[in-house]
């Protein structure tokens, strides 16, 4: 079955959107996404030819990704919030002729690395402010407008093929919380998996239910969030284009009341401040919070449960792996874990070897299951680096107790040894940030006098006018009653902030060039 049959089975006059004032049905949906299909289809858009969606969270966003995959194509979202530099080179990587852009970044995006953009012929300009609206050309790319496309004499109804389980459907790429991003090939068969597994055992989402996330649409987390699992179980998705700052999150809140939100730990933290400076968070509509993208501190869990009633279930997933495959659930909750494995996946923990760790030992995680990416576009070496013989190579370290759950201790490119020992980058940092006046920690390898490796704790403060030598002090203290000698930081470093990737997690690589730069 292709996603266009499959999300337009559910009940017409159902909202599907809500979005800037609009709510949108499923029938209206259906209307403007055959649409956008006639649209794509006037353009020369062939199966198998790549249409990229520089786009906002917002109804033309979903209309076109739907629109793109039922016909053949394959659709390529691309973060908004990217440099222009970056934007080219995924556009460039996908080898796109036609891209979906906003008026507000199009003639930046075209003006910056033209040399990059030569497989890009036309450009459907989605234009949001009153305007007059018209087709023009910028070099060698076709500017056409969408609202002036929508209104042309319709073609024939077009036709959308049922897919084979490994026909490429869209391409996600990756965060880069450790270099350049690469773009995993998913097909629409991934999409109804995670759906089966992670919606149904976790979620449970019903067709009463209103579904918003910080995590935006061109993230495997945010796709899941706000498309897959509302769309495909006649619930409603709640779309936002302005940043979701903790000052719009709380007004949708209000708003729009929510069921689920979905977000990660730094909108968490935010959002908990949010609430302590007197903004109070309206959280009554939610029935569950979901994070991901890093692992959750136990204490940032604890403390939302505590503040608002709603549990906060931590869980796992991947662009490799399209959404989560670990995760707490509501019966089964223990914070400062992953969770556990959802019902169709497998894992296990390796040795650098590629050999089985012991019980209860740390190791790196290989996941399978069925909505493992097909392979990274136009890259074989990775692909055979990641994918091997039906597994994916997390890059995360892992340990599973004797109770099933999952625990986190870091990128497995991100630990390092310390007198010989494993130091986990994330157990320092939850340690750390148990006190009240840190804002947030990163833990990375330095290297002493003697040129031995040993922890290096970057430190943000709560409150910025606070002794930075009297937090080192108490730092120390309390990394001294709760960690082993060789895991406590030997040099603490203050900044005002900490690089984030744009889902959320932290650059640890930065600040290990910051370190040995200076």
């Amino acid at each position: 079955m292709n996603l266009f049959n499959a999300i337009f089975r559910n009940e017409p006059s159902s909202a599907a959107i809500r979005f800037d004032g609009r709510t949108i049905t499923y029938d209206e949906l259906r209307a403007e996404t055959l649409t956008m299909a006639q649209v794509i289809s006037s353009l020369g858009a062939a199966p198998g030819d790549r249409v990229a969606l520089l786009l906002h969270d917002s109804p033309e966003f979903v209309e076109a990704f739907i629109a793109t995959c039922s016909l053949g194509a394959i659709a390529v979202p691309i973060n908004m919030a990217l440099r222009a530099e970056e934007q080219c080179s995924i556009l460039h990587n996908s080898g796109a002729a036609l891209a979906f852009l906003e008026a507000e970044t199009c003639r930046a995006l075209l003006t910056h690395a033209p040399e990059k953009l030569q497989s890009l012929k036309k450009a459907v300009v989605v234009e949001r402010s009153r305007g007059k609206a018209c087709h023009e050309s910028f070099g060698p790319v076709s500017l056409l407008s969408l609202e002036i496309l929508r209104e042309e004499p319709g073609a024939a109804a077009p036709e959308f093929p049922d897919p084979g389980p490994d026909d490429p459907a869209f391409i996600l790429y990756t965060s880069g919380s450790t270099g350049e991003p690469k773009g995993a090939v998913h097909s629409q068969s991934h999409i109804f998996y995670t759906n089966e597994t992670y919606c149904r055992e976790v979620l449970r989402v019903t067709s009463k239910d209103r579904l918003f996330s910080s995590s935006r649409l061109p993230f495997a987390y945010g796709l899941g969030n706000s498309f897959s699992f509302p769309l495909l179980n006649g619930a409603t998705a709640i779309l936002c284009r302005e940043k979701p700052s903790p000052d719009i999150i709380a007004r949708i809140f209000t708003e729009h009341r929510p069921t689920i939100f979905f977000a990660v730990p730094v909108i968490y933290n935010l959002l908990l401040e949010h609430h302590r400076a007197e903004r109070k968070l309206d959280c009554s509509s939610l029935r569950l919070c979901i994070s991901a993208g890093e692992a959750l501190p136990a204490h940032l869990g604890e403390e939302w449960e505590r503040e608002f009633g709603v549990k906060l279930l931590d869980g796992i997933g991947s662009t490799e792996m399209l959404h989560m495959f670990m995760s707490n659930h509501e019966g089964k909750l223990r914070y400062g874990s992953s969770g556990h494995l959802l019902a169709g996946y497998e894992a296990r923990l390796v040795d650098e070897h590629g050999e089985p760790v012991a019980g209860n030992s740390e190791g790196n995680l290989w996941i399978k299951g069925e909505s493992a990416a097909l392979n990274y576009w136009e890259k074989p070496e990775a692909t055979a680096q990641t994918f091997v013989n039906g597994w994916v190579r997390t890059g995360d370290l892992y340990r599973c107790d004797s109770d099933g759950y999952w625990f986190h201790m870091g990128r497995s490119d991100d630990c390092f040894k310390s007198s010989g020992r494993w130091v986990s980058p994330v157990e320092v940092e939850g340690a750390l940030s148990r006190h009240a006046g840190v804002a947030g920690a990163a833990v990375v390898e330095d290297f002493d006098s003697h040129q031995l490796p040993c922890p290096c704790a970057f430190i943000v403060k709560q409150d910025v006018e606070f002794d930075s030598s009297q937090l080192e002090h108490e730092l120390r203290k309390l990394a001294a009653e709760s960690l082993a000698r060789f895991k406590q930081p030997r040099r603490y470093v203050f900044v005002t902030a900490l690089p984030y990737t744009a889902t959320g997690k932290i650059q640890r690589f930065k600040l290990r060039q910051d370190l040995r730069s200076a």
